[in-house]
């Protein structure tokens, strides 16, 4: 080494090199640490011999000195360091960690030193630099050419130096026997946060950010949870972005997911924050130290790759100082004191309140466009974007997946794939590369973790090591991975019950678990309510637990590899089976009148389950299941899908071979009858109708065969045919007495009532109903209908007598509507309507037509044998009001839902009572004026009077 008073001059490299965490080191080693210092000395003079530097000053742990040749000072730190890295140290907490800085500029020796801005820039260079690094300026970069042999420099970019207004390039030496990966640079002008950039824009969750913050703002714990894809760290950045300027000492991101060791979560955090390790002393404490006098929000994503560490990490952090604030995201939470968790929800499916689309729509729009290269979707695609975000239930990942299927697809396409969630989302990834860091460590940060651990005594990370932290890094690029990293975490009994609850395809209470798994289900629930796998929903009556739809297709996957799928759907099946029993009965287990609303939630149920029994189950159950909803088809309007579950199903017993009972066959083609009929397939009606008959001949069950006869009538109507219609009904009526069986033949009853009134032939109409009374309600299957109070209502208008109409009409009306048969209130209305227009309200009765046929026609449901009454009706009324008016309160009842139509109908008032009201008559004979009279004679009078009594408005005890 040149002599001190040979001083270069002119373009001079200074060097300033120093022991990072010297301090700490010589507390570790004590009396060891002076031969350390002494050994350090020896080295870095030795390997200096040979330059032409100028010691300057020797300080402690420090070296000044100064060269001639930018090209020399750097050949010189590369020597010293990998002679301090060789070296055999006492022991590897007592390796000397050397930071090293060079700068070059023009000075000029005086009095044996350098007084000149230029050294006080070189020292700055060298306190950005950590140990094992060499840092320098961009002028000594420009200087140094040639660099040594392998050797070159990294642009670290451009940096404000502490002391200096101007910013500095840094170049980081790298070369052979050399650490590569070091944290950010220490300096003045280092950023307040470390936050991933975004390269698509934030969509929606307004709300959620606001109260996301107010929770951030309020407590020093808050933990995001829900499930893979759900969004989690997306809404973390973007709180934490905006809160930078909250936090002096910054807002630093961790990703825990490529953590693949426990022990290496505190040294994740502190390559963040720029920390090194200290000899001797755990990385927590020096974290805890650091953090305990600053005010910064660290934002812990994906801590359910090392739930333990993290939350011990958070918990000693939180302990050792108020100032720390800590945001994490997971699929669990942590348990600690003092911990908010925030259960994320799915972006909203619903449109808001002012009309605009919902969270969902509008991510899926702003992705299609991304994918379509800005071309926005045509506005005949909002409907299918809106089934795809509701089948996708809200879930981001989901949603950015199908928007990229979306570059060879339409919207309609896509919606009808999304039966297959997982293939259709995951379709062209399977050979993707390792996705570029979208937010997380950088490959250097990781490698600065693996360096740390390695120096720590922890082996280098293993090739099944690297290739789960690839897996980490791809858990977002397929629905698939995003569940796995969940579910590899569960025990035996969480995901055997996770692959069960697949079979569901709606929410399902604690008692329908303990059906399903036989067994208490609480424990490994909970563990799936935990991770986020499972939704739970508390309501007043008893939580519900609802599996997102992606989650819900990965674990029936999951189902058929575990060899379970048969036995857990085929235990679905029997839930489903006793669950429609059950809707027909009341808590004393005795029937009850059939409500249709205790169906409408086994809906979803019932086509999972048919969809089982139509491609690998049992086709007979699949009959049975379907006939178990045989009015609510009909009544919801979904007579099409009846049909076409049945259809499915006589596909499965021709595969399978399966023998059907003649009843059960005789009973499902009575059923698919109906379905046709109502779906306006008169054909098809007949020909079930008559395979029906065939059925229940074979069978050999009178009251079925009563039941299947009485709907003959059915498909004659609909042809016009109504003469023979008529003697059907009759001889199936003479026939149901003969064998006993006339409750059988109900329906046999009402047909011939509807044809006997369309004739006029209203006094035998009003007879035969009002003996059909009792045998209405006596069945409960039928009684919420009330046909028969509907008929009278419709005998009394052919009457014109209004005051029995009314009464009649808004009996069955309001029955109709608390037991949910929607199709037959439809007619209600329309006869409620002809009420109005009879008694003088046009306007009313042109809007309750608007409603009828609105509702019907969303109902795909034909108007049967009053069909031509209800226009022959709205064609007088017209005349009445003229077009403009009626077209006006018509098409404002095209407007009302069913409820609001209903509400309007039960509204009307009782029709004046004036004094040749028949109200007021007293019993005698029925004529055309005594059909609305309450009273007359016990049921068991003689025929003339007991129309009198039948037609009296019901009591309770008629519907009980």
């Amino acid at each position: 080494m040149s002599p001190g008073n040979h001083l270069p001059s002119g373009w001079v490299t200074f060097m300033f090199t120093d022991i990072e965490g010297s301090t700490r080191l010589a507390q570790l080693l004590g009396p060891e640490y002076r031969p350390v210092l002494r050994e350090h000395r020896r080295l870095l003079r030795h390997t200096l011999a040979g330059t032409d530097g100028a010691e300057l000053l020797t300080e402690g742990d420090s070296f000044f000195i100064a060269f001639s040749d930018a090209g020399a000072a750097l050949t010189a730190c590369l020597t010293a360091q990998r002679a301090l890295a060789t070296h055999d140290w006492p022991a590897p907490d007592a390796a000397p960690r050397v930071r090293m800085g060079l700068h070059t500029g023009w000075a000029e020796p005086c009095d044996g030193e350098y007084a000149s801005p230029e050294v006080h820039r070189a020292a700055r260079v060298a306190a950005a630099a950590h140990g094992g690094q060499v840092l320098c300026s961009g002028s000594t970069a420009r200087y140094a050419a040639p660099l040594p042999a392998g050797a070159s420099l990294i642009d670290l970019g451009l940096h404000r130096l502490r002391g200096f207004d101007d910013r500095e390039r840094l170049f980081q030496l790298v070369a052979p026997g050399l650490e590569l990966q070091f944290p950010r640079p220490r300096t003045a002008d280092a950023v307040a946060h470390n936050l991933p950039s975004q390269v698509t824009s934030f969509v929606g969750r307004k709300p959620e950010r606001a109260e996301l913050r107010r929770l951030v703002e309020r407590h020093r714990l808050v933990t995001v949870l829900g499930a893979g894809g759900a969004g989690k760290t997306r809404l973390a950045v973007e709180l934490a972005t905006g809160m930078v300027e909250d936090h002096p000492d910054g807002v630093w991101f961790v990703d825990i997911a490529a953590v693949t060791d426990p022990g290496l979560v505190a040294f994740a955090v502190a390559a963040v924050l720029g920390l090194r390790p200290e000899p001797g002393r755990p990385m927590v404490d020096t974290l805890v130290e650091y953090a305990a006098s600053r005010r910064m929000l660290i934002l812990l994503d994906t801590c359910d790759a090392q739930p333990s560490a993290s939350a011990e990490l958070i918990s000693r952090l939180l302990a050792g100082g108020g100032g720390t604030r800590v945001l994490a995201t997971s699929r669990e939470s942590f348990g600690l004191p003092g911990e908010v968790v925030w259960r994320i929800p799915p972006l909203s499916v619903e449109p808001r309140p002012d009309g605009a689309e919902s969270d969902a729509v509008a991510m899926l729009l702003d992705r299609t466009m991304a994918a379509r290269g800005g071309r926005q979707p045509a506005p005949a695609e909002a409907a299918d974007l809106r089934r795809v975000v509701q089948r996708l239930d809200g879930l981001p990942l989901a949603i950015e997946l199908a928007a990229a299927r979306l570059r060879v697809l339409s919207v309609g396409q896509l919606a009808e794939r999304l039966d297959d969630v997982l293939g259709t989302l995951d379709a062209g990834r399977d050979d993707l590369g390792p996705p570029p860091p979208e937010h997380g460590w950088t490959g250097n940060q990781q490698d600065t973790v693996d360096l740390v651990a390695a120096s720590r005594g922890k082996a280098p990370p293993t090739p099944a090591v690297r290739a789960m932290r690839r897996s980490a890094g791809e858990r977002h690029l397929t629905m698939q991975a995003t569940v796995t990293w969940s579910y590899r975490t569960l025990g035996p009994r969480s995901a055997r019950l996770l692959r069960w609850l697949a079979v569901f395809a709606g929410p399902v209470d604690l008692s329908t678990v303990e059906w399903l798994l036989d067994d208490d289900p609480l424990d490994p629930l909970s563990v799936l309510v935990d991770k986020s796998m499972i939704q739970a929903e508390p309501h007043a009556a008893g939580g519900t637990y609802r599996m997102l739809d992606p989650i819900r297709a990965y674990a029936a996957r999951r189902l058929v590899q575990a060899g379970e799928e048969r036995a857990a759907r085929d235990r679905h099946l029997a839930w489903l089976a006793h669950a429609l029993r059950r809707a027909h009965l009341g808590s004393d287990g005795r029937p009850v009148t059939l409500s249709l609303y205790a169906l409408d939630p086994l809906a979803g149920e019932l086509r999972a389950a048919l969809r089982w029994c139509a491609t690998g189950g049992s086709a007979r159950a699949g009959l049975r299941l379907a006939g178990g909803l045989d009015q609510w088809w009909r009544e919801r309007g979904l007579a099409r899908e009846g049909r076409l579950w049945l259809f499915r199903l006589y596909g499965r017993m021709a595969e399978t071979g399966e023998v059907v009972p003649e009843d059960e066959l005789a009973a499902a083609y009575h059923m698919h009858s109906l379905h046709a009929g109502a779906d306006g397939e008169f054909t098809e009606e007949l020909r079930y109708s008559q395979r029906a008959e065939a059925a229940a001949r074979q069978a050999g069950d009178a009251g079925l065969l009563a039941r299947v006869l009485a709907g003959r009538a059915g498909p004659l109507i609909d042809m016009g045919q109504f003469a023979e219609a008529e003697r059907v009904c009759r001889e199936v009526i003479d026939w149901a007495h003969e064998r006993d069986v006339v409750p059988d033949a109900l329906l046999a009853v009402f047909s011939l009532a509807e044809l006997l009134w369309r004739r006029g032939a209203l006094a035998e109409a009003a007879e035969l109903l009002g003996a059909a009374r009792p045998v209405e309600a006596a069945r409960p299957a039928y009684r919420g209908r009330r046909s028969v109070d509907m008929l009278l209502g419709m005998v009394a208008l052919a009457r014109r007598d209004l005051v029995a109409a009314h009464e009649h009409l808004l009996v069955a009306l309001r029955s109709r509507m608390t037991h949910g048969f929607h199709r037959r209130a439809c007619d209600t209305l329309n006869a409620i309507a002809v009420r109005c227009a009879a008694g003088g309200d046009p306007l009313t009765a042109a809007r309750l037509f608007g409603a009828a046929e609105a509702i019907r026609a969303s109902m795909r449901s034909t108007p049967g044998i009053c069909g031509p009454y209800w226009l022959e009706q709205q064609a007088g009324l017209r005349r009445t009001l003229g077009d403009a008016a009626f077209d006006d309160a018509y098409g404002e009842g095209g407007e009302l839902g069913l409820a609001e139509a209903a509400a309007l109908a039960l509204a009307v008032e009782h029709p004046d009572l004036g004094a040749d009201s028949t109200r007021f008559r007293s019993t005698g004979p029925v004529g055309p004026r005594q059909l609305g009279s309450r009273t007359g004679p016990p049921p068991d009078g003689p025929p003339g009077t007991r129309l009198t009594r039948a037609a009296r408005p019901p009591t309770a005890g008629d519907i009980s």
